[in-house]
C-alpha cells in the first residue's frame, strides 16, 4: 500500500496481482467529503457511458468476464430507478477492474486506467495531476529496480570471478604457519580474523590505538564481501567437527585466493563510487 499526493489529497495506491489500483473512494474526495464518496461512485458507475467503457476494458484484460450480465446492466442504465454499486458489478459480471476492499484500508479501488477515466468524470483537471504524480512515482520505481538489477549484475560478475580462478589456481601459497595455525582460538570471530587479516581483534586494537571502532568497522569492502563468505563456508566446517586449525589454514587460503580475484577488478571500485549501491551491497554482506 502506498500513497500519491496529489494537491494535498491523500490518494491510496495498491498492487494487485501485479497491477496498480488507485483508490476510487479517496479521489471522490475532491467532489465531496469521505461520508458521501460511495453515492459519487455508484452515480458515476450507473451511467451507460461508465459501463460502456468497464464492459470493454473487462473483454479486454478479463476473460472470466460475464458478458450476460453485463449486457443486463447496460440495457437498465438510464432508467431513473436503476441503482448500481461497485459491490454489485464485481459479484454479478466477476469484474476485476474494480476491488471492493473492507477493513483499514478499505474502499473502492480501480485499475488506473478506470481511475484515470472516474477522473475524467470527477475533475479533468485534477486528473491531469493525477497521472503525473503516478508517472513520477512510477518512473522512481523503475530507478530503483534498474539500480538494483545493475548492483545484482556486478555481483554476479564477482562471484563468477572467484569461482573461474578457484577453478584455475592449483597451488595458494600458505601465508598461515603451522604454528600459528595449532594455536586454539576460542572465538569464533578472531579465527576469521586470523584467517583474513593475519591477526586477532585484540592484536589489531593494540596497534592501532586511538583509531575508531575495530578491525572490522575498518576493513575495505574486498574483505568485507571475503569475509562474509567466509563466515558460511566455517559453519560447513563447524558441521563436519574439523578442528580450528584446520580451519583457519582452509579459511586463509579461501582468504587469500578470493582476495586476489577481487583486487584484479575494477568492479568493487565501481560500486565505491555509487552511493545508492554501497547501502545495498552493506545489506548484502
Amino acid at each position: 500500500m502506498r500513497n500519491l499526493i496529489v494537491k494535498g489529497l491523500n490518494i491510496a495506491l495498491h498492487t494487485i496481482e501485479n497491477s496498480d489500483y488507485i483508490s476510487l473512494t479517496d479521489i471522490a474526495q475532491i467532489k465531496e467529503n469521505k461520508s458521501r464518496a460511495a453515492d459519487i461512485i455508484k452515480n458515476w458507475i450507473r451511467t451507460r457511458t461508465t459501463l460502456e467503457f468497464l464492459g470493454a476494458w473487462e473483454l479486454l484484460y478479463n476473460s472470466d468476464f460475464k458478458v450476460v450480465e453485463f449486457d443486463h446492466f447496460r440495457m437498465q442504465a438510464g432508467v431513473p430507478s436503476f441503482v448500481l454499486g461497485p459491490g454489485q458489478w464485481v459479484e454479478k459480471t466477476k469484474a476485476k477492474g474494480i476491488r471492493v476492499k473492507y477493513g483499514k484500508y478499505g474502499g473502492t479501488y480501480a485499475h488506473k486506467d478506470i481511475a484515470f477515466e472516474f477522473c475524467s468524470a470527477i475533475s479533468p483537471i485534477f486528473k491531469l495531476y493525477l497521472i503525473k504524480e503516478f508517472q513520477r512515482l512510477k518512473d522512481e520505481e523503475a530507478n530503483r529496480n534498474n539500480l538494483t538489477w545493475n548492483l545484482q549484475r556486478t555481483i554476479s560478475k564477482i562471484n563468477y570471478k572467484i569461482h573461474t580462478d578457484a577453478i584455475k589456481e592449483n597451488l595458494i601459497p600458505i601465508e598461515i604457519t603451522k604454528v600459528k595455525a595449532s594455536l586454539i582460538y576460542a572465538n569464533e570471530a578472531d579465527l576469521l580474523n586470523v584467517a583474513l587479516f593475519g591477526l586477532t581483534a585484540g592484536e589489531w586494537k593494540s596497534k592501532h590505538v586511538g583509531v575508531e571502532g575495530n578491525i572490522r568497522d575498518q576493513a575495505t569492502l574486498e574483505q568485507l564481501v571475503v569475509l562474509s563468505n567466509m563466515e558460511s563456508v566455517n559453519s560447513l566446517f563447524i558441521t563436519q567437527k574439523l578442528a580450528s586449525a584446520d580451519r583457519l589454514i582452509q579459511l586463509n587460503k579461501m582468504a587469500i585466493s578470493q582476495m586476489k580475484s577481487l583486487l584484479e577488478l575494477n568492479l568493487i571500485k565501481k560500486l565505491n563510487e555509487l552511493e545508492p549501491s554501497k547501502l545495498i551491497i552493506n545489506d548484502l554482506i
